[in-house]
């Protein structure tokens, strides 16, 4: 039986008042608003302890407004001449170009990996001989993670620049090569949840530095350079996180284990109820399940079934999504000039794939219902 209300595809999960209050009450005292006040110093200093104790060497942590701003002063950190091509996949959140074409360059959008429907090394160095990159973003696609290791390996032997945008893949991507900057995501609707925000995890603290200079619309803040103390190093944006936000990261923080171990038994439990009710009709994305999931997508075989499952959700107020859909390279030309190598696979994916409902208080009623309606999409 449908619930009465339907069942939502998201619902976010932030802290309370109760949780906020303490963090609320420092900047009441310090009446530091903006502008890398404390509470944003606490949460950049608490991330990269945590980051550094996955690495080689000591990682550093800037925070910024949103992680689209993030990729966008990450590229923007490279100092690639304008223009500059940049490897992008298909099959990814529409940030990923945008920040390519607000830094200036040339979005080259490739194909991914079959069974994990990643950017891979492999791929790359296939596009490589098709299309001269002068840098490449690499996506943890539905928060499965990348290998820093091996991207860091492959920037070596090419001399071509990694970034890695890990917007949904927080508890689940670690940064083991500190020559790898990666981007993280603190939208309402992820794991670690500011309401808004993001930050950048990099083992180069020039490049930290350059970000958050560029996060203050370009002003140098270092007494340590040649340039005076509030010149304009470079023409930057207001991309800073505000201390509002950092409160709510900082809470966010405080309780993230408790909810990552909850989103991650709920994503195991409904991808098993799934597979007991189609069986070996669906297909998934390879890899481990992320350690906080924030997305459950699934490929049902056909884009026929797809559609049948649409409808049948729709009748039942059960939402769906396609995500990461239209492909990049499907987006209206007057977005920007782009380069589209051959993308066979991700068109594939993109054919069946289908986002379910996921949120930590999903029930296992919920669970059950959604499951029906996917068998019956598939075994018809």
């Amino acid at each position: 039986m449908s619930h009465p209300q339907g069942i939502p595809l998201l619902v976010p999960q932030l802290p309370d008042r109760l949780a906020l209050q303490p963090f609320l009450d420092r900047i009441d005292l310090s009446r530091h608003y903006s502008n890398f006040g404390p509470l944003v110093q606490e949460l950049e200093q608490r991330l990269a302890t945590d980051y550094s104790t996955h690495a080689s060497l000591p990682l550093e942590v800037v925070t910024v407004s949103s992680a689209t701003a993030g990729l966008e002063l990450a590229l923007s950190s490279l100092e690639l001449p304008p223009g500059s091509r940049v490897l992008v996949p298909a099959l990814t959140f529409v940030a990923s170009l945008t920040a390519i074409l607000r830094a200036g360059h040339l979005p080259v959008i490739c194909d991914i990996d079959p069974d994990n429907w990643l950017l891979t090394p492999d791929i790359a160095d296939d596009c490589m001989r098709e299309s001269d990159c002068q840098a490449v973003i690499a996506v943890a696609t539905f928060g499965q993670a990348q290998d820093t290791r091996a991207w860091s390996a492959w920037q070596q032997r090419h001399g071509v620049r990694v970034i890695i945008d890990a917007a949904a893949a927080y508890g689940s991507q670690w940064v083991e090569a500190v020559d790898i900057p990666v981007v993280f995501s603190m939208h309402a609707t992820k794991s670690l949840a500011a309401g808004e925000g993001g930050f950048v995890v990099t083992g180069q603290p020039g490049q930290r530095r350059m970000i958050k200079e560029l996060s203050n619309f370009g002003i140098n803040l270092s007494p340590d350079t040649d340039h005076p103390v509030g010149h304009l190093s470079y023409a930057g944006t207001n991309a800073k996180l505000s201390e509002y936000h950092a409160a709510v990261g900082l809470a966010s923080l405080n309780s993230w284990q408790t909810q990552a171990d909850l989103r991650h038994a709920v994503f195991l439990q409904y991808r098993e109820t799934l597979q007991q009710a189609c069986g070996d009709a669906l297909i998934w994305q390879q890899g481990p399940a992320p350690a906080a999931p924030t997305t459950f997508s699934v490929r049902l075989g056909s884009s026929g079934r797809r559609s049948k499952l649409e409808q049948l959700c729709a009748v039942s107020r059960i939402s769906t999504r396609r995500w990461y859909q239209p492909l990049l390279h499907q987006h209206a030309a007057k977005v920007g000039p782009i380069v589209h190598l051959p993308t066979p696979t991700a068109e594939a994916v993109s054919a069946d794939l289908i986002g379910l409902p996921f949120f930590p208080m999903l029930t296992r009623g919920q669970m059950a219902e959604v499951s029906q309606h996917v068998a019956m999409a598939v075994t018809a």
